[in-house]
Parts: structure tokens; C-alpha cells; sequence
């Protein structure tokens, strides 16, 4: 294989390294400060600003834009009290969709989708405790620009709720990031199902299983995140309070929504695989029937042509082929062979079979 993402065996757990060929981003860290009168945003945070807003009321949210820098994300970690663990499986990049809980801080690990046209994903990992949330991105794109707008502008009752809620909003982000990824896949399908309905080839069903086996990935990926929103839910964690819970609900009717939307998808390429096969069988039907009929004409016209073709002598008996004689015999065999090929013809019309 061409690549290398897993540790050598053996190798001790909780230790920071990037896997082998991965592309990382130098590291950024934002840390936005507020509460239900004040916020505060620090671009490119260090260590030292999380400490001096230490005894500051309200929320601290962290996020932490690429992986480059394991010196910041081990002192973040070793400052908040992060298992060496979890901060492992946020380098690796490749951590199973879960949320474990540590007591002291909830670790939730998501995806979220970055380019529905090529069918992209990345990590994201958030740590949520008592009054801070600590998220983290393996790229620079400004994914959560929509939620800094709602806390600048104070929309809605983000800036009054506690981290939980923020932690909520942003795992809602990341369950409607899948929709425009779904309405890709059915944007494809219908082009797919014109295609096979106009034109069907033999590239059709490498496309649509091509499809197909993207969109098991994507449900490899969404059922975990089905069963995270249930376990925050289900968790008697006092990092969650319940007015967050009744929104978590309705996070989960919409990876409820997501999932049913793309087993239908799943449900269509399968059936379009299978119109696809009735479409081809068809075809070799009406060719098979096609070949038989012109057989069938050329039956009673082989016979004829080797009956006139064998070799009888006129002059021993009269009964010998008298058409062999006849001056207009050629002629009269072949509007034989004619009238015969047009009466089979006529016939199979009247019985549909043409």
C-alpha cells in the first residue's frame, strides 16, 4: 500500500505524532470569552490569554484550527485536564464517531462534511466541560463562522445558555451539514435514472455502484452519530442540563431525517440497478426475438433453395423438376420464396409477434 496512517505495533498509547503523509495546517487558536451582557474574541490565543481570563465569568469557547503545533494542543490539554488518550485520537484523525465521558468533561468526537460535491469529511472533536468548550478542526476553513455571528450579534439565547448549549449548536451544525451532501446524491440519481431511461450503457452501473458505495460510507458514519446524540441524551451528566436536552432532541429528529433520507437514496440506486438489468434483458429479448423471426422466415426459404438446388434430370422422368425446363422457373422460385417470406411476415404482425 502506497500510505501509512496506523502506529507501529507496540507502540505506547496517549503519544502525540502525526501519522505518516497526512497534510496538516499550522495551528490557530481563537478563544472567545462571553456571557449574556459581554463578549470577547482573541484571535491567534495563547496559553497565557486562556490564563488571564481564568476567573472570568460566563463561557470560554476554544477552537483550535489545525494539528501542526502538538506542543499548543498538549499544553491545552495538560491546562484543561485532557486525557493524553483523547488528545490522541484528535491527532490521528481517524477516531470512531463516540462520546465518552470523563467525569469532569464530556469528549465528542463528529464529522462534518466540507465539500458535498467530492463527497469530503473531517474530524472534529470537541471537549465540553463546566464552563468552556474546547472544539477542534484539522483544517483552516472557517466552518463555524455562523455560530460567532449568532454570539457577536446576541441572536437567539446562545449568548445566555452555558456551554452545553454552545456545544449543542455545534453539533447541530455538523448533523445539517450532511443534508446538502444528500440532496448531492439525489441531485445524481435523477440525472442517473434520465440517463438510463434515454441512453443506458454498460458506465451506468459503475456509476450507481460507485454511488452506492459512498452512500454505505455515509451511513458507516451517520448511525454513530445517531447513537452519540442518544448517549447525550440517555447520559446522566451534570455538564448537561436539561433545557439543553430538549434541543438535543430535535438534533436527533434531524439525523433521524438524514438517515431515512439516505437509505431512501439507497433504496433508488438499487432499484435503478435493477431497472437497469430489466432494461438490458429487454433488449436482448426484442434482439432475440428479432433473430428468431428472420430464422423462422428463412426456414421454409432454406428449404426451398435446397430443394430447387438438388440435382434432378428432366430428360428420366418428367416429375424430375419440371421447373428446370420451364423458362420462367427462376423467376417463380423466387416469387416463391417471396410470397412465403411476406406471409410469415403478415402472420406474425397479426399475432403481435412483430
Amino acid at each position: 500500500m502506497g500510505f501509512k496512517t496506523f502506529p507501529p505495533p507496540g507502540s505506547p498509547p496517549g503519544i502525540l505524532q502525526h501519522p505518516a503523509g497526512r497534510l496538516t495546517f499550522p495551528s490557530r487558536l481563537r478563544l472567545i470569552c462571553y456571557d449574556g451582557d459581554t463578549l470577547e474574541e482573541t484571535m491567534d490565543a495563547t496559553l497565557g490569554d486562556l490564563e488571564g481570563r481564568r476567573e472570568r465569568p460566563g463561557v470560554k469557547w476554544l477552537h483550535l484550527m489545525g494539528l501542526r503545533d502538538l506542543t499548543l494542543l498538549q499544553d491545552l490539554g495538560a491546562y484543561l485536564g485532557l486525557h493524553p488518550l483523547a488528545l490522541e485520537d484528535v491527532v490521528e484523525g481517524r477516531a470512531l464517531v463516540k462520546v465518552d465521558d470523563f467525569t469532569d468533561y464530556l469528549f465528542i468526537v463528529s464529522r462534518l462534511v466540507t465539500d458535498p460535491g467530492a463527497y469530503r469529511d473531517e474530524q472534529i472533536s470537541l471537549f465540553l466541560g463546566r464552563d468552556y468548550l474546547f472544539s477542534i478542526q484539522e483544517s483552516h476553513d472557517d466552518y463555524f463562522g455562523i455560530i460567532r455571528e449568532r454570539l457577536q450579534h446576541g441572536s437567539g439565547q446562545i449568548r445566555s445558555q452555558g456551554a452545553d448549549y454552545l456545544a449543542y449548536a455545534l453539533i447541530d451544525y455538523l448533523v445539517d451539514s450532511w443534508f446538502p451532501l444528500l440532496e448531492n446524491f439525489g441531485e445524481k440519481l435523477e440525472e442517473l435514472e434520465d440517463r438510463l431511461l434515454s441512453e443506458p450503457d454498460s458506465h451506468l452501473t459503475q456509476e450507481l455502484q460507485s454511488l452506492r458505495r459512498k452512500m454505505l460510507r455515509v451511513r458507516r458514519l451517520l448511525w454513530p452519530v445517531r447513537e452519540v446524540i442518544n448517549n447525550l441524551l440517555d447520559q446522566d451528566s451534570p455538564l448537561i442540563r436539561a433545557h439543553t436536552r430538549i434541543y438535543l432532541r430535535d438534533c436527533y429528529d434531524h439525523v433521524f431525517q438524514v438517515i431515512d433520507l439516505l437509505e431512501n437514496f439507497r433504496d433508488m440506486a438499487g432499484g435503478l440497478i435493477e431497472v437497469y438489468l430489466s432494461s438490458l434483458n429487454n433488449r436482448l429479448n426484442q434482439i432475440m426475438k428479432v433473430l428468431a423471426v428472420i430464422a423462422t422466415i428463412f426456414i421454409p426459404l432454406n428449404f426451398m433453395a435446397s430443394l430447387y438446388g438438388m440435382n434432378f434430370k428432366t430428360d428420366v422422368s418428367p416429375w424430375n423438376m419440371p421447373e428446370l425446363s420451364w423458362y420462367f422457373g427462376y423467376p417463380y422460385a423466387l416469387g416463391l420464396m417471396a410470397t412465403v417470406a411476406a406471409g410469415l411476415v403478415l402472420f406474425f404482425k397479426r399475432k403481435k409477434w412483430l
